[in-house]
């Protein structure tokens, strides 16, 4: 059970990049019974008959690794017939969670990537997982969410924003693609939207999040304390509660609304590299900032991309994440290239900024090197979902 805003699929136009976020209050003031292990990176306790997992490496932005996923995937399991709700959220000051372990992902090699295969398939798994989930799923995501932080949360039936929640999915910047769903997701935004999000990693922020419908509800984050609180001593109306604390932002106005008309029509291009044509040739500032971005872009990144939400939008969730791991897996075995490896390299290792793509440039990614990064796997190595 996928659960969307009707925002999803509204016009946008009816509708950054800093974030200062105040520390998490970590709730202990209630009677409350802490299962937590594997040193505590997530917190995992049910309070009230409310389960609540709290990702819990803030010096890494909560960025999820293997044991994260291990336990949220067993305390969904074990909660989904035992607690009222599950509220996810994130310790420390700045970030709900800034994605993927990437770092930890790429550790090996494309010959030895067998504990990068591992994670993704878990936190693929994960995500299926909590599009399934039966009881009302509620992601508190103030503060940096982005790539694996989408995936933890947007698959659950209430994401609750704040004007410090940071979202992007800059995968192709690293040499990788949008994941955890993104495909789904991503390809059923208004217009060309998503395709634009996608291949430039751009940042929306606050009440725009709420606005394209990744967030559900906008609240200050001030205010997160005391909706936590009223979630805990809710008795199962958290819907009542949620609406009671959030507020109406009915009357802003999406900060990308004044460039959709010139995102759908320069994004409408077959190739990427019709993309850049069109973006060449309006001139405008917004299109010159959108040129500097895709420029920085690993170019079968890019083209991967494209095809990756083409795809998508005619998939289930299921069917996306199942392509998704093939596209994950290729891309640790560098299958058409060794960018993954390179972006992170550059971007998170080393920190150069300063990748060295291979393919070096768009017109050099052949067709086949984008198909055989989608070919089907061995039905040992799909990614099974039930």
């Amino acid at each position: 059970m996928v659960h969307w805003t009707p925002l999803f699929f509204q016009n946008v136009s009816s509708l950054v990049r800093s974030t200062n976020c105040k520390p998490l209050q970590l709730s202990r003031n209630m009677t409350s019974k802490s299962d937590s292990s594997k040193d505590e990176v997530v917190l995992a306790e049910v309070i009230n008959n409310t389960g609540v997992l709290t990702l819990n490496r803030p010096r890494a932005l909560n960025s999820l690794n293997e044991p994260m996923v291990t336990i949220v995937l067993e305390k969904l399991k074990e909660w989904e017939n035992k607690v009222q709700c599950v509220v996810v959220r994130g310790a420390g000051e700045k970030a709900f969670c800034a994605g993927g372990d990437v770092v930890a992902v790429t550790s090996g090699s494309p010959t030895n990537c067998q504990m990068g295969k591992k994670f993704f398939r878990k936190e693929y798994t994960m995500d299926y997982t909590i599009s399934q989930f039966s009881k009302p799923y509620i992601a508190l995501i103030d503060g940096i969410t982005m790539g694996g932080g989408v995936g933890i949360s947007v698959h659950g039936k209430y994401r609750i924003a704040t004007e410090r929640t940071l979202f992007a999915m800059p995968e192709t910047a690293i040499g990788l693609f949008p994941d955890v769903g993104a495909s789904y997701f991503l390809s059923r935004l208004e217009g060309k939207l998503g395709l634009y999000l996608a291949l430039t990693g751009q940042r929306l922020k606050g009440k725009d999040v709420v606005k394209i419908g990744f967030g559900t509800h906008y609240i200050e984050s001030k205010n997160i304390p005391n909706l936590y609180e009223a979630i805990l001593k809710s008795a199962g109306d958290v819907n009542s509660v949620i609406e009671k604390h959030t507020v109406d932002i009915s009357d802003h106005n999406f900060s990308l609304a004044s460039n959709m008309k010139l995102i759908n029509e320069a994004f409408s291009a077959s190739t990427v590299e019709g993309i850049i044509k069109n973006l060449e040739k309006d001139g405008s500032q917004f299109s010159h900032e959108t040129l500097k971005l895709l420029q920085k872009m690993s170019p079968i990144s890019l083209k991967i991309s494209k095809a990756e939400l083409e795809k998508g939008a005619k998939m289930t969730l299921k069917e996306c994440l199942q392509m998704e791991y093939r596209l994950a897996k290729s891309a640790l075995e560098a299958t058409s290239s060794t960018d993954f490896y390179e972006g992170v390299r550059a971007l998170l290792k080393d920190k150069d900024q300063n990748p060295k793509w291979k393919p070096s440039k768009l017109e050099e990614v052949t067709d086949d090197m984008v198909e055989k990064v989608f070919l089907p796997l061995s039905s040992e190595e799909e990614l099974n979902l039930q």
